[in-house]
């Protein structure tokens, strides 16, 4: 599940999606209005112009005092000062090359992208919209799904876990890292088991109140059989092989 929340804040200038389509992750969902922030990117690369042109004069500055200081026609003082102008350019120069970069990386952020393959949402904000950008109370634009693969959440009770804790550290357990323990779903109108995973993930404490521990299965859906918020039935290895 992934909320769109802009990184800066501005007037939704447009959208680039069909609402409850499939989209790719890096597809353009929304522009916000990125004027503001190229003007800012067009004043930080004056200020930059500006610092550079001073550390030119600076580094030159400085280099006659060096010369001059050989025949001693300034004093040791003056070439000190001019050193440390240069150093004071220098440090302008860099600091201006850092509000550039940030500068153009809020002109980039003006475009809303997808961070995953999914399902979208409706859009939450029409054009125009003043929103809010930059944490997470920033103003959720609409929300992507992944379908493919999916999780399937569920509560193992203690004694199933303690079942397969020991078949875990048995002599020669019946999963590995390269084989991860093995899970099938069910949905409600299936008469069998017929959708196979694999454990993804397990909680690290038991909860005190219903004696489960939380557990996450990982399950190919290219067929889109299951979808977001659907409830299940899941059946876990039991035992080891036998006749």
């Amino acid at each position: 599940h992934g909320s769109i929340r802009p990184r800066v804040s501005g007037y939704r200038r447009s959208a680039h999606f069909h609402e409850g389509s499939m989209v790719k992750k890096g597809d353009l969902l929304f522009v916000i209005d990125p004027r503001p922030y190229e003007a800012a990117a067009e004043e930080a690369q004056g200020q930059l112009q500006t610092a550079q042109a001073q550390l030119t004069f600076a580094t030159r500055d400085f280099e006659r005092a060096v010369e001059l200081g050989r025949t001693q026609a300034v004093s040791q003082q003056v070439i000190d000062q001019r050193r440390q102008a240069l150093q004071s350019a220098e440090a302008a120069v860099i600091i201006a090359e850092g509000a550039l970069k940030r500068a153009k990386l809020d002109v980039e952020f003006t475009q809303d992208v997808s961070p995953i393959d999914g399902r979208i949402g409706r859009k939450l904000m029409t054009e125009g919209n003043l929103v809010s950008g930059g944490d997470t109370s920033a103003t959720v634009l609409t929300t992507v799904l992944s379908l493919d693969p999916i999780y399937f959440y569920f509560n193992i009770d203690e004694q199933t876990y303690l079942k397969n804790s020991r078949l875990r550290l048995a002599d020669q357990p019946p999963t590995s890292q390269d084989n991860p323990n093995p899970v099938h779903v069910a949905l409600p109108d299936d008469t069998d088991f017929p959708h196979e995973g694999h454990m993804n993930w397990i909680d690290n404490e038991l909860d005190q109140g219903t004696g489960t521990l939380r557990g996450r299965a990982l399950l190919r859906n290219p067929q889109l059989r299951f979808s977001p918020g659907q409830f299940g039935r899941v059946r876990l290895v039991g035992s080891a092989q036998y006749e």
